[in-house]
């Protein structure tokens, strides 16, 4: 049996992949889930929980936010704290630029997940061809999906969300990095 520890920048997140990872991961992988309450309590907590956690061929996963920053500076940020802690084999991802763009990558799914069919017709706009560029996703889905909660937003879209439809590139980056671990694993 193999182990997975995502670290992760907030609660919503987690909602998601607590939906979301058991349809990618294999059966003989399990995986626990640590949303922190934002980026600097992630970055404070990485060092610290990488360090003490003593389960053998454990596997860490560090997912944030990009939120505006230099993608690949955060990323080396956090890849470099990792090393530091002696977890340099870690998985780090940068979700460009929040979580909703993933959504917005697949609203599909989104319509699914609200019984809102006129929202999946939307995906062909440009405005949606490239959700990772989208500033402000979060606020763009609620104006899509009145309704959409952050916390039960995220599991709703999760049981809808279709790998290979979804066009945000982050949330590709993510699945393959986090099934290139897997095949990695022992």
């Amino acid at each position: 049996m193999s182990k997975i520890v995502f670290l992760l920048e907030e609660p919503s997140i987690k909602e998601f992949l607590q939906v979301f990872l058991p349809g990618i991961l294999p059966p003989r992988v399990t995986f626990q889930l640590v949303p922190h309450d934002g980026k600097q309590d992630l970055e404070r907590s990485i060092p610290r929980k990488m360090r003490a956690w003593r389960e053998p061929g454990v596997r860490f996963v560090v997912v944030r936010d990009q939120d505006g920053a230099d993608c690949r500076a955060v990323k080396d940020k956090l890849g470099c704290m990792c090393a530091e802690a002696g977890r340099d084999d870690s998985l780090v991802r940068i979700v460009c630029n929040e979580l909703e763009a993933w959504f917005l990558g697949d609203l599909a799914a989104v319509a699914g997940a609200y019984d809102e069919p006129s929202v999946a017709r939307m995906q062909n706009k440009s405005r949606y061809r490239n959700p990772d560029s989208i500033i402000g996703a979060a606020r763009e889905l609620k104006r899509i999906v009145p309704e959409y909660q952050k916390l039960s937003g995220a599991r709703k879209i999760a049981e809808h969300i279709d790998v290979m439809v979804n066009g945000s590139k982050s949330f590709h980056v993510f699945v393959d990095g986090v099934l290139r671990l897997v095949g990695n694993m022992k």
